[in-house]
């Protein structure tokens, strides 16, 4: 088929949770047409009026297709109605999606069941990105950080790794660096442009507790400063500090699960990508 025939499109997926469900509703519907291009916003938890009213500016700036998983009332009549504003479709996933994408693109749907799961570039995508985190977990393989999508620093028990393995199934490579008390960082770090740098925090209290439990895993002794409250403490403000003098952004991650950590690093990555403040 000619590159001539294909269509480009816009598309948002909205969400009050993680985005999982919504994009994954989106992506089975989207590959039963042929011939079409997108580009994918990923708006997660959203749950407030102000959270809706940056999910409209964006969609203004990107007119296009929007989907949405929301459960709050008030929440999907705001979106609905700034969509009807905007002049631009939005409907639920529970709603006939795959008609309503083959109206709005005026494309044939080609009815191939399972056809979601053909090994195509996005699926090999996610395979490389796997291989690259785990290349590039734990600090490893900094000499060429700057091929990374994301990079993810932390000090230890922060969630790094599974974090990144998770972006890496949205086919997103990601490095995670360890922030070690007296052990330098790699001078790539702070040489590399293309990577996004996220800082990882969590509440002291917390990461004890989480320590206590890995060092009994692997029964070790507890009478050392990394389960110590005073000196964890110390080790997040030091780490504290490196992500305000860098001006990197930080996500606490004290309450958070791996999947919400991830989506959350997957919209600040996209509004990067996208030039969006």
């Amino acid at each position: 088929m000619s590159e001539l025939n294909v269509k480009s499109f816009h598309l948002h997926l909205v969400s009050d949770s993680t985005g999982e469900t919504v994009g994954l509703v989106a992506r089975a519907c989207l590959v039963q047409f042929e011939s079409i291009e997108t580009t994918e916003h990923l708006w997660a938890m959203v749950r407030s009026k102000d959270q809706v009213d940056e999910v409209l500016s964006g969609v203004g700036k990107n007119p296009g297709f929007v989907l949405y998983t929301i459960v709050n009332e008030d929440t999907r009549n705001q979106l609905e109605e700034g969509c009807r504003k905007l002049q631009v479709p939005c409907i639920a996933v529970l709603d006939p999606i795959i008609s309503k994408l083959g109206m709005h693109l005026d494309a044939e749907v080609h009815h191939m069941p399972g056809r979601q799961h053909v090994m195509d570039a996005e699926y090999f995508s996610r395979i490389e990105a796997m291989q690259f985190v785990l290349s590039h977990d734990d600090g490893q393989s900094a000499h060429n950080l700057d091929q990374a999508d994301v990079v993810l620093l932390g000090v230890s028990r922060t969630s790094k790794t599974p974090t990144c393995i998770y972006l890496a199934n949205r086919g997103i490579r990601a490095a995670n660096i360890p922030i070690v008390p007296g052990c330098a960082l790699p001078d790539e770090l702070f040489t590399s442009t293309n990577p996004m740098i996220v800082g990882l925090t969590k509440d002291p209290k917390r990461l004890v507790e989480i320590r206590r439990q890995r060092l009994r895993m692997l029964d070790q002794d507890e009478g050392t400063d990394y389960v110590d409250l005073e000196k964890v403490s110390a080790e997040i403000n030091d780490a504290r500090r490196l992500y305000a003098k860098h001006d990197w952004p930080v996500i606490n991650v004290s309450r958070k699960s791996i999947e919400e950590t991830a989506a959350t690093i997957i919209q600040m990555n996209n509004k990067r990508r996208d030039g969006v403040d």
